[in-house]
């Protein structure tokens, strides 16, 4: 089916709905590297003009990549409740976008909807809203996950501590770690990139969290992120394994280029719930996204990368898991170019994400080659904030030694927390108190009253 809109004397013609929604992107430089964008921004209006007028329905009958070829595509339509579609089924995209913003509509009613929504429909409606738009509609949405902590819940967030060292050094990761404890960071997971993929190297990063987690009796989860056929491995071991890690896409192609399936992230996450290690809950899957990773490995299809980006949410949602992260910067500026499109980006992910029911945080990070700065990973930070983001990146000086690329910082997440006043989770909070690094209200103590948790630790840590 073809769309047109006129304005003024010129008529734009748009040869399917796949061809619309790209049209219909904010400007991003990874669309004009697939050669979808928008050609000027009289056609990137007409666009969004016929979008308006397409009925929700329509993407239930016009898939933008075959059902037939692509596995993501028959988990969105098999796993559709027409039961939940019912209250927004007559409704247009135009008419979704206002019936968002309504103050009528609350928490409860866009929870009635999650599974009525296909990532095509959330994508399109981002499409015609504006920043503040979808910080409105993302703040009225919590996802609320447990496994030994409750991460998500509003007036909340929290913080993956990632303490990654380039060489995978045992002494330099726990010591990147207990200072990220020390600012209070942490309740989202304790979550290490490994540097190499060695199975032996991984467990053992393994076992020294989980070895200081026990010792100190933290209420928090850990992870090291290996490919997930190394995890279903290390289970196998009997490693102490609390979330299961994989980075997804929104095509089948393109999660065959990760090396993974809907069959083997299934296989993955059964094996994760046999060992029972959540107290609070049992959602342990971590998944990572990022805009442009089905382009970066031609498997887009001619489809737009935000829209790539929505289908992959739909992969993490049928799996419950406990975080999502979507690395906002970190693909390169070929695909997000400046700190505008990057602040963008990251608002469309949070608010698609949140309302297909996932659990959304953010690494709020750009690559020094990209025209952008820490200034704005400021803005992004303060924005995602009062969307109301699960959780943000803690990482020493907002520099990742190992990946090479800049992100947030412990003194971020506390500067956020402050303006905002945020809290971390409640049981994350509770142990910092009587580990006297934070006070009641929640701010840190001096140094030198951390005397629980610093205690032992260099001994732990093998330094004399």
């Amino acid at each position: 089916m073809s769309y047109t809109e006129t304005i003024g004397s010129r008529t734009y013609r748009f040869a399917d709905l796949k061809t619309l929604m790209a049209k219909a992107s904010p400007q991003r430089s990874g669309d004009q590297l697939a050669g979808v964008a928008a050609a000027s921004e009289e056609e990137r209006v007409a666009a969004k003009m016929a979008l308006a007028q397409v009925p929700l329905r329509t993407f239930l009958n016009e898939a933008l990549i075959p059902y037939e070829s692509d596995e993501v595509t028959r988990l969105v339509i098999d796993d559709h409740s027409p039961q939940a579609f019912a209250e927004i089924s007559h409704l247009t995209v135009g008419d979704f976008r206002n019936w968002l913003l309504s103050s009528t509509t609350d928490t409860d009613a866009l929870t009635r909807i999650t599974a009525g929504l296909t990532p095509e429909m959330v994508a399109a409606v981002s499409k015609l809203m504006r920043n503040q738009d979808l910080i409105a509609a993302a703040r009225k949405r919590p996802v609320i996950t447990r496994f030994r902590n409750t991460v998500g819940l509003p007036g909340r967030m929290s913080v993956r501590l990632q303490p990654n060292h380039p060489t995978d050094d045992v002494k330099g990761i726990a010591a990147s770690m207990l200072d990220g404890l020390m600012y209070g960071c942490g309740d989202a997971m304790i979550g290490i990139n490994p540097a190499s993929d060695n199975l032996a190297a991984i467990t053992k990063l393994m076992l020294m969290i989980d070895d200081f987690r026990q010792r100190y009796q933290v209420p928090t989860q850990s992870c090291v992120l290996t490919h997930v056929t190394n995890t279903i491995s290390a289970i196998e071991k009997g490693a102490p394994v609390d979330l299961v890690f994989q980075s997804v896409a929104g095509t089948e192609k393109a999660n065959a280029g990760f090396g993974i399936s809907l069959a083997l992230l299934q296989e993955a996450y059964e094996a994760g719930l046999s060992l029972k290690r959540g107290t609070v809950g049992n959602n342990l899957m971590y998944f990572e996204t990022g805009q442009g990773s089905a382009l970066s490995a031609d498997a887009h299809f001619g489809v737009d990368q935000q829209t790539c980006e929505v289908r992959a949410y739909a992969v993490a949602r049928k799996f419950n898991p406990f975080l999502v992260n979507t690395v906002v910067g970190f693909i390169g500026p070929e695909y997000l170019y400046d700190g505008k499109q990057i602040t963008r980006a990251g608002l469309e992910d949070h608010f698609c994400g949140k309302l297909l029911g996932v659990p959304m945080g953010c690494d709020i990070c750009y690559t020094n080659h990209a025209e952008a700065d820490q200034d704005d990973m400021d803005n992004l930070l303060t924005l995602l904030g009062v969307a109301g983001i699960n959780f943000i990146m803690g990482i020493p000086g907002a520099d990742d030694v190992m990946l090479n690329y800049q992100s947030t910082s412990f003194h971020d997440a506390l500067y956020v927390r402050d303006v905002l006043g945020l809290r971390r989770a409640p049981e994350f909070e509770e142990w910092l108190e009587s580990m006297q690094i934070t006070d009641a209200r929640g701010a840190l103590l001096s140094a030198s009253l951390q005397q629980p948790l610093l205690e032992g630790a260099n001994d732990w840590m093998g330094i004399a």
